[in-house]
């Protein structure tokens, strides 16, 4: 019975933002601007990084991979979406949907190990500043950005597996804007416990790990920070770890919120606005962060726009 139920469902229906006609074109026109700007910031950063030979340093190295994954991420998602406000059916395939919440997972794990890569090459820089060209090598770069990428890939293997296998039937109607695995879960006519427990633990196990590390690398900055004699010498060390501060505190907070939880905690609602915040809204206002923040950026944009 739960194959035929399988082949009946081929395809979902993305509910979204449930709200009338003209409030779906409104959706429309301000998502298309938020990922317009999205793209343009982060294309910005990377030609910025790559033009000006001061930035090829390890910290810029990893925002530069960090702007890569931020488009991905926001292009996994968005355009789906944009393209179900303008349209009456707002349906995916099965193994659409599949794919859009793998490549989801992946990207969100990888971004939360990359995150700490860029807290401990922070570290290192502050703590340890005259071992740091030395410890934090191009090679050294290259290993630890590939290990992030790595351990994104292989992260959603798991669920993804079981997921996929889960019989379908009854309402195909997926309550988020996106196909993320705690609504598509709920579809499913099979006993979910058992797969609800392993995405619950692994996610909370992704994000309290990287964040714990995260953690532990800023109590020893600031530590180190707080022990440098002068004002001035204090805050130009501060000042190179603080966009990417910021930036952690907006991602986990959003994150954890949206994953953390027991089941019964969860509300649906409150979950797309929190999604829509750690996938839609933190990528785009990462590089303004950076930029306001970052003399060296801010010099650099200004040395290639005057250039062309």
């Amino acid at each position: 019975m739960n194959m035929v139920n399988r082949t009946l469902v081929t395809e979902f229906v993305i509910l979204g933002f449930s709200s009338s006609r003209e409030l779906q074109v409104v959706y429309f026109v301000v998502f298309l601007v938020m990922y317009i700007l999205t793209l343009t910031q982060h294309a910005v950063i990377i030609v910025v990084i790559h033009l000006d030979y001061r930035l090829h340093t390890p910290m810029y190295f990893f925002l530069v991979n960090l702007s890569f994954l931020e488009i991905a991420y926001v292009t996994v998602t968005v355009p789906k979406m944009l393209a179900n406000f303008l349209s009456e059916t707002k349906t995916i395939s099965i193994n659409g949907c599949f794919a859009q919440s793998h490549i989801f997972f992946f990207l969100g794990t990888t971004e939360c190990f990359l995150l700490t890569a860029m807290a401990y090459d922070r570290y290192l820089a502050i703590c340890n500043p005259l071992h740091y060209n030395g410890l934090m090598d191009r090679w050294a770069c290259i290993k630890f950005a590939g290990g992030c990428w790595l351990g994104g890939s292989l992260a959603p293997i798991l669920p993804s597996t079981f997921i996929f296998r889960l019989p379908f039937c009854g309402s195909n109607v997926i309550d988020h804007f996106f196909c993320d695995s705690p609504p598509l879960l709920k579809l499913s006519c099979q006993s979910i416990d058992t797969i609800e427990v392993i995405v619950f633990i692994l996610g909370s196990l992704i994000l309290l790990t990287s964040f714990l590390l995260t953690m532990v690398s800023y109590i020893n900055i600031i530590s180190t920070i707080l022990k440098i004699p002068t004002a001035d010498g204090r805050q130009k060390a501060f000042s190179t770890c603080a966009s990417h501060l910021t930036i952690v505190i907006i991602f986990y907070g959003t994150t954890m919120f949206t994953y953390v939880r027991p089941r019964t905690l969860n509300a649906f609602d409150t979950n797309k606005v929190m999604s829509v915040m750690y996938s839609v809204v933190t990528p785009m206002i990462n590089p303004i962060i950076y930029s306001l923040r970052n003399n060296d950026i801010r010099q650099a944009v200004k040395k290639v726009v005057g250039r062309k």
